[in-house]
């Protein structure tokens, strides 16, 4: 055989690929079909958080392509003969009279004389616009912009045109593929019979984010006959891919979706291969040089679950957007080229920047910065404010992993109180492994965000310095601040800090001496 011939055999195996409609058309039908990502992944082989990805813009290719549109097209025939026969039904149900009137005028809300800031009931900023801007969701006019995103607060009114076409999807999505049958109109609300077709009690899951813990646990000793050790190291060698589990479970309904691979600017990106990239996460290394005067016992305290406290911090929910200025936009998080400023309490606080050699602008994320700013405010005044040179961000909200964080924290909770050694084990390596492995890492291929990883890193940073400062205010001195967990003081931190096992407690590490009643030798100690 020629080089051509085996071209030739080459594109003739080339098949072409097989069409798919928009990303929000994807997850309608879906949520039409009243189908969970967790169903559909199952069915197609393939993890929640990828099909996720295929919602958000991303497309499979190969063969799970083929699937993911046999699928589609499917469900797209399936919907659009029950939309023919619940219309040919409630037709006759209804009177004449009470039919409804199709209307292509979208409900627009009052303009306001001024922009004002809020909060919807998840914590998010909501802010009243001045003029209607299209609904990231529906396409409509909406009166409200939540977490620098437009949109309806009320979900009835984020619905598709009463024409029954689909509405127009968010600006930069594709719109030539139209579906074989149009999308279904809402429901007239007079309608008084429903077509009788099979009950979808096959669609919903029973399971909570918190029974996945459990089960896996029981099923793990189950597995290894009651050997606790043995089933700890199994869990914990399969806690990446349940944390991502778990991830998918708490995002049902959410406002949301997560975006699992999206565009990130080369600063995020590693030099190397075994390099690093250019974010400077501000970990805190530091240790007092000169103790007070005289013999003093120094208590190591641990903090508990410091990067399960950092889940909840201001994350981006789309692709990060490049700006350049002086302004920082709280409803925006990223990553922020800054020179940091002068920090002159190095003697009795750590800088909130970490040990850093070099002096001149860096890259920060969100915390590092939000802390500067804050203690530049008019409440500390210990520093100069950052200066902004450009950023990197997107819409954010500190809620995104909060439900995933609860369902961790009462797990976690539930396991002390019973010393379930099994479950906390597995608990803290869910976490610990779910931050340490969304960036570029070869065992959490699902999720790369290197963005949130310095992010809720950075968070649990801020998070033990804050707590260094609180001592310090209290009257403690403050000796040593290590990473996320390591804060040594001198004093009564018990009337500072409660005592205990739980995330928002504190425990004791150790205790030793240290200091001289000599004057020459102020500061020599452990």
């Amino acid at each position: 055989m020629s080089d051509f011939d085996a071209i030739d055999s080459l594109l003739d195996a080339v098949g072409p690929q097989a069409e798919l409609p928009p990303c929000h058309v994807r997850r309608e039908l879906r949520e039409r079909a009243r189908l969970s990502k967790a169903q559909v992944a199952r069915a197609l082989g393939v993890s929640p958080s990828t099909l996720s990805g295929w919602e958000s813009g991303r497309d499979p290719a190969g063969e799970i392509r083929t699937k993911y549109a046999y699928l589609l097209d499917g469900l797209n025939a399936k919907l659009a003969t029950e939309t023919e026969t619940e219309t040919e039904t409630e037709t006759e149900a209804a009177p004449a009279a009470e039919q409804p009137v199709a209307s292509g005028t979208a409900p627009t809300a009052t303009p306001l004389s001024s922009p004002d800031l809020g909060q919807d009931e998840d914590g998010d900023d909501v802010e009243l616009l001045v003029a209607p801007e299209p609904c990231v969701l529906c396409g409509h006019p909406a009166g409200q912009r939540v977490a620098g995103f437009a949109q309806h607060l009320a979900p009835a009114d984020c619905r598709p045109t009463a024409t029954g076409a689909p509405a127009a999807p968010p600006a930069g999505q594709p719109t030539a593929h139209t579906l074989k049958a149009p999308l279904r109109t809402p429901r007239p609300a007079r309608a008084t019979k429903r077509s009788t077709g099979p009950a979808r009690h096959a669609f919903q899951e029973t399971s909570g984010p918190v029974d996945l813990i459990r089960e896996a646990v029981q099923g793990a000793l189950a597995e290894h006959r009651g050997d606790v050790d043995a089933a700890t190291a199994a869990l914990v060698k399969r806690a990446i891919p349940d944390a991502m589990r778990l991830l998918d479970e708490t995002r049902k309904g959410a406002r949301y979706d997560v975006i699992a691979h999206p565009w990130i600017p080369d600063i995020l990106k590693k030099q190397t291969a075994r390099g690093a990239d250019q974010i400077w996460e501000a970990r805190p290394k530091w240790t007092r040089h000169e103790l007070p005067p005289g013999r003093h016992q120094v208590t190591s305290l641990d903090i508990n679950g410091a990067y399960l406290s950092a889940l909840k911090t201001h994350l981006p929910l789309g692709q990060l957007e490049h700006s350049t200025g002086l302004a920082h936009d709280r409803r925006r998080s990223g990553v922020h080229l800054i020179t940091p400023p002068e920090w002159e309490h190095e003697a009795v606080l750590p800088n909130p920047i970490g040990q850093r050699d070099e002096p001149g602008p860096l890259w920060v994320t969100e915390p590092t910065l939000r802390l500067l700013l804050r203690l530049s405010g008019p409440r500390h005044q210990l520093c100069e404010p950052p200066q902004i040179h450009e950023s990197y961000t997107s819409g954010a909200t500190e809620n995104l992993l909060e439900k995933f964080r609860i369902a961790l924290k009462d797990a976690r909770d539930t396991a002390i109180e019973q010393r379930d050694r099994v479950t906390l084990e597995y608990v803290k390596a869910m976490y610990s492994k779910f931050v340490s492995t969304m960036g570029e890492s070869n065992y959490n291929r699902e999720l790369y965000r290197p963005d949130w990883m310095h992010l809720i890193r950075s968070q649990a940073f801020a998070n033990l310095w804050l707590k260094a400062l609180k001592a310090h205010d209290e009257g403690l001195a403050v000796v040593r601040a290590m990473g996320t967990d390591e804060l040594h003081v001198i004093g009564d931190w018990r009337r500072v800090f409660a005592e205990g096992r739980a995330v928002t407690e504190v425990k004791v590490k150790d205790t030793y001496t240290a200091g001289t009643d000599d004057a020459e030798h102020e500061g020599e100690g452990e």
